[in-house]
């Protein structure tokens, strides 16, 4: 049998980013469970699903919480956005924000999973955290000081507390009783990088087309990079994401091109495309007893205005924050603090992602009309652009 204070289960990017705050804010012992080998030296080796071909936004907080952990995210190659541009198709609504109009550096920054995944696994490495990779729980029982965890391998732990941080599909929360609530979207996210005929000078695109919304973001594409290169979350319905996928590149490429429109000149090269389906997903409760859940694990967002994963870092950050004066880290105490801490800003943000998804998928004509005044009036209030502005860089109140 092995001590250790807390287990997180889940060597995903959640997992990682909780595990390198706890050894940095922290002095408790941390044991990261991890069903898949142990994310790859290089980024070009990377094989960890966790770490897949997957590009994401990082709101300010979200770079200025790794920064003091003594993570660089720009060793991950990260590019920052200085301008967010929104707009609908077919209409004339247009709102253009710069962050040096807040005083910002940016926004925020955008990188590739793989690379951040790499830095983060050499960090914690550095820093001394134990990792048992290929190994998965197939028991846990919660007893009154602790937690008791049985492995594939046989091996038994039992720490203080257990994190859950393996995703929207959690085997764990099924046997530990937490339940979840879905409500698919019938959606699905079409990603793909892309290398335009114009330099994206840190400008993101949101852009709401007939068919649903387009982000274009501003990419580091790799070593030779030019400053054109772009990663697109294309958001469709089911049926539609059928037909574009069985499109040649040169279908997929035009019709990308149309939905986008040439503000950004001509899409030159396109890379490989994946497909995710999307749908609303959440835990009834983060916390149980010496039990606590982060990331997808607690919620599981729509990709629209980018909230999902950086509310699941908001997560993390909270518990570290939770944990870092506690003396025992699964007392009940420390877990409602930790829920009562992060209630504000879960629900929020879950209904703000949910009402845009709603809003801005809806063809109906007052109400498209009504997206087009929202967005006019967004680009010439300096309020509205604040309050926008704080929950896009994680800054906002209750965050």
């Amino acid at each position: 049998m092995n001590q250790t204070d807390i287990v997180i289960v889940g060597g995903g990017i959640v997992g990682h980013v909780l595990a390198a705050g706890l050894l940095h804010h922290t002095r408790f012992s941390v044991t990261v469970i991890d069903a898949n080998p142990a994310p790859a030296k290089h980024a070009d080796n990377q094989r960890h699903p966790g770490f897949d071909a997957r590009v994401i936004a990082l709101a300010r907080r979200t770079v200025a919480a790794l920064n003091t952990m003594g993570i660089d995210t720009r060793e991950a190659r990260s590019e920052p956005i200085k301008t967010i541009q929104v707009s609908e198709h077919g209409a004339t609504g247009l709102c253009h924000l710069s962050a040096a109009q807040f005083r910002l550096a940016s926004f925020g920054e955008v990188t590739a999973l793989s690379r951040l995944g790499r830095l983060l696994s050499e960090h914690n490495q550095q820093a001394g955290l134990h990792y048992l990779s290929c190994q998965t729980v197939v028991q846990a029982q919660q007893h009154q000081q602790h937690v008791s965890l049985t492995l594939t391998n046989g091996q038994t732990l039992t720490p203080k507390l257990l994190v859950l941080a393996d995703g929207g599909r959690s085997t764990l929360a099924g046997q530990l009783n937490i339940e979840r609530q879905q409500q698919p979207y019938e959606q699905v996210a079409l990603v793909c990088n892309v290398i335009m005929s114009k330099p994206h000078n840190y400008c993101a695109y949101e852009r709401f087309t007939p068919d649903g919304p387009l982000a274009f973001l501003p990419f580091n594409s790799g070593e030779n990079d030019t400053g054109c290169g772009f990663s697109v979350v294309w958001t469709v319905a089911a049926d539609k994401a059928d037909y574009l996928q069985s499109l040649d590149k040169t279908g997929f490429t035009r019709a990308l091109q149309r939905a986008f429109g040439f503000r950004h000149g001509s899409i030159r090269r396109i890379g490989k495309r994946a497909s995710y389906p999307l749908a609303l997903e959440t835990a009834g409760s983060i916390t149980s007893h010496r039990v606590a859940l982060a990331g997808n694990a607690a919620q599981t967002l729509h990709p629209i205005a980018g909230q999902g994963f950086n509310l699941g870092l908001r997560d993390t950050l909270g518990l570290v924050n939770a944990l870092a004066e506690a003396a025992d880290p699964g007392a009940f105490t420390t877990l409602r603090a930790y829920s009562r801490a992060r209630e504000h800003d879960r629900k929020d943000t879950i209904w703000l992602t949910d009402a845009l998804v709603r809003g801005f998928s809806n063809r109906h004509g007052p109400l498209k009309i009504a997206r087009n005044a929202g967005l006019i009036a967004l680009d010439n209030s300096r309020m509205m652009q604040q309050a926008f502005v704080q929950r896009t860089t994680g800054f906002g109140p209750e965050m």
